[in-house]
């Protein structure tokens, strides 16, 4: 069976955070799982807009996987313009997570 797995950053805990992204980040560097995706939520989409070491942390994920972050979060935050100028796919994820589950993709959320 393949490995599938969805990692979802949501915490505002600069610490849980980024041990997160480092492990999306090694897990594609280093092939651990077949099929990984990344999904910021929620408080993790202002804390990458305010703190510029998570920003940087999380940038290596694009040289693997495109992050997806919530788009009805982020604009009712007004944050969506910086997380696209970073690099990050904003749009709508509760059905993409829930779609992800169904194929198979086990969550991890940090």
């Amino acid at each position: 069976m393949a490995s599938k797995v969805m990692v979802i950053v949501s915490t505002a805990e600069k610490d849980k955070a980024l041990t997160g992204i480092m492990y999306a980040v090694n897990a594609q560097k280093n092939k651990w799982v077949d099929d990984l995706k990344v999904i910021f939520f929620g408080p993790f989409e202002n804390l990458i807009c305010e703190d510029e070491s998570v920003a940087q942390a999380a940038s290596q994920l694009l040289d693997y996987e495109t992050p997806i972050a919530c788009k009805f979060l982020s604009d009712r935050d007004g944050i969506s313009d910086n997380l696209e100028k970073m690099g990050i796919n904003v749009s709508y994820v509760g059905s993409l997570i829930s779609g992800y589950i169904e194929e198979g993709y086990a969550p991890m959320v940090f």
